[in-house]
C-alpha cells in the first residue's frame, strides 16, 4: 500500500506546490502590476482555472499523508509526513480564512463600477503577503515528503 500511496502524495503536494509558486512568481506580479480596470477580470479569470484544482490536490495530499504517518513503520517518515500534514492543515487554512475571502470578493466586483474607496480596499498587496505565506507552507510540505520518500529507497 505504501508503495501506492507515496507517489500519489508526492504527485498531489507537488501539483499543490506547484500551482502556488506559479501564483508567487508569476499570478501575483502580473496582478499587482494591471491597471485596476484589467485587475478584476483577470482575477476573476485565474481564480476559476485554479479551483477546484488546488483544493483537491491540497486535501489528496493531506489524506495521503495522514495514510503514511500511520501506516509507515520508520519513525522518520512518519514524522516527516505526519509534519507535512501539519503544514498542509496551515496552507489550506490560509487558503480559506484568507484568500478564498478576498478572491469570493473579487469575484462579485464589475470593473465598470468599482468602489469609491478601492485605494483604501485595494486587496492585491494582501492577496499577494497571505499567497506567499501559504506557498511557503505548501513547498515545504512537499520538501518533507520527498524527503520522507528517500528515507524508504
Amino acid at each position: 500500500m505504501v508503495n501506492l500511496v507515496f507517489p500519489l502524495v508526492l504527485l498531489t503536494n507537488g501539483l499543490a506546490a506547484g500551482g502556488l509558486m506559479i501564483a508567487v512568481l508569476g499570478g501575483a506580479p502580473l496582478l499587482l502590476s494591471l491597471p485596476v480596470d484589467r485587475y478584476v477580470p483577470v482575477h476573476q479569470f485565474l481564480v476559476t482555472r485554479f479551483d477546484p484544482f488546488m483544493p483537491v490536490n491540497l486535501v489528496s495530499a493531506l489524506l495521503l499523508d495522514a495514510v503514511l504517518a500511520v501506516l509507515v513503520p520508520d519513525t522518520t517518515v512518519s514524522v516527516l509526513t505526519g509534519t507535512a500534514c501539519v503544514f498542509l492543515v496551515v496552507t489550506m487554512t490560509i487558503s480559506l480564512a484568507k484568500n478564498v475571502p478576498i478572491n469570493r470578493w473579487v469575484a462579485t466586483l464589475d470593473r465598470d463600477s468599482l468602489p469609491d474607496n478601492w485605494a483604501e480596499i485595494d486587496p492585491r498587496v494582501k492577496w499577494r503577503n497571505w499567497n506567499a505565506v501559504r506557498a511557503a507552507f505548501g513547498v515545504a510540505a512537499f520538501v518533507l515528503n520527498v524527503t520522507a520518500a528517500g528515507f524508504l529507497l
